[in-house]
């Protein structure tokens, strides 16, 4: 069945009705999966609506990892995601095998997980945590913890620089969107948008380069290091009229719609998650005619892993 964008959304829109579903999208989304969508958000805002809605089905619009966050939260829900192959590189860039390994060289560490993570990653974790509440969540531990911050190294040391902790072991991995936002972007950025306020996304490759300006006044007007939902927020309160946005594009479109008298440019056009964009407005109404693709996480790992995520809920 081939319907023109309008026609799905329409079609959509009373599927939902008929069988009790709600659509999560989160930022990063295509314009048209948003429009259709019930609620849009960074993980952790969509994390706290899968736990509240009395909904019994969750079409998950996002990757992977945020689907099996939202089963572990809802056991009793029928959670979907339009396609399987919505992954992640930077949930792939750690293996439950080498977490368990790295543990054993760091016994008496604190595993604290960043959201974007496997199921079985949760399970072997003691805290998981969002970009916009990783400070919050390192901060609760004791100082004379050390702590195994993993996936995303340059939210690690974003973590570790404002932390002041020098007890973190970070892993590696990144996001290979994020990484790609570079020094030299800010840079070009800050000659070519003199008059802008800088959004930056803490995964980025950016980010040290960035809190170095900020430090040093390089920035004629503010620069933030922000969560996507941080974003929204600052764009929406702040008195600029322009904003240079390094994280992926998808968010711009949400920014334009909700401040339509303010501009948002991408700090690079090609910050394109094509994981993300796997997920196309055909695949979720088929997701809710064919009621596919069904994400369940084991038991065995949803009762462990639903502790770190709850201990994220319950920070903030």
């Amino acid at each position: 069945m081939s319907l023109s964008n309008d026609e799905y959304i329409k079609e959509i829109i009373s599927l939902k009705k008929q069988q009790d579903a709600i659509i999560l999208a989160h930022n990063y989304q295509l314009p048209e999966i948003q429009d259709v969508s019930d609620f849009i958000g960074d993980s952790l805002a969509l994390s706290r609506k899968a736990e509240q809605t009395n909904a019994k089905t969750i079409i998950f619009c996002g990757v992977h990892f945020m689907a099996e966050t939202a089963s572990i939260i809802c056991p009793d829900k029928n959670v979907l995601i339009p396609d399987l192959a919505a992954g992640c590189s930077l949930a792939s860039s750690i293996n439950p095998t080498e977490l368990t390994n790295w543990k054993k060289e760091h016994p008496d560490a604190i595993v604290v997980s960043y959201v974007n993570t496997s199921a079985e990653i949760k399970a072997l974790s003691d805290y998981c945590c969002t970009s916009s509440n990783a400070v919050k969540v390192v901060n609760s531990i004791s100082p004379n913890t050390s702590i195994l911050f993993l996936p995303d190294m340059f939210l690690g040391s974003y973590v570790a620089e404002v932390t002041k902790r020098k007890n973190m072991f970070i892993w590696p991995g990144e996001c290979h969107v994020h990484a790609g936002i570079r020094a030299e972007d800010i840079n070009k950025m800050m000659k070519q948008y003199t008059n802008a306020e800088f959004l930056v996304h803490p995964e980025c490759s950016c980010t040290s380069s960035t809190m170095y300006h900020m430090a040093k006044g390089d920035l004629v007007n503010e620069g933030h290091i922000l969560s996507t939902e941080g974003m929204m927020h600052q764009a929406k309160n702040s008195s600029k009229s322009d904003f240079i946005v390094a994280t992926e594009t998808g968010i711009l479109y949400r920014m334009q719609k909700e401040n339509p008298t303010k501009n948002f440019i991408p700090i690079r056009k090609d910050a394109v998650c094509q994981y993300m964009k796997k997920i196309t407005i055909d695949k979720v109404y088929n997701s809710l005619v064919n009621n596919v693709y069904q994400v369940k996480v084991p038991q065995s790992i949803s009762n462990k892993a639903r502790f770190a995520i709850d201990r994220m809920l319950s920070i903030g």
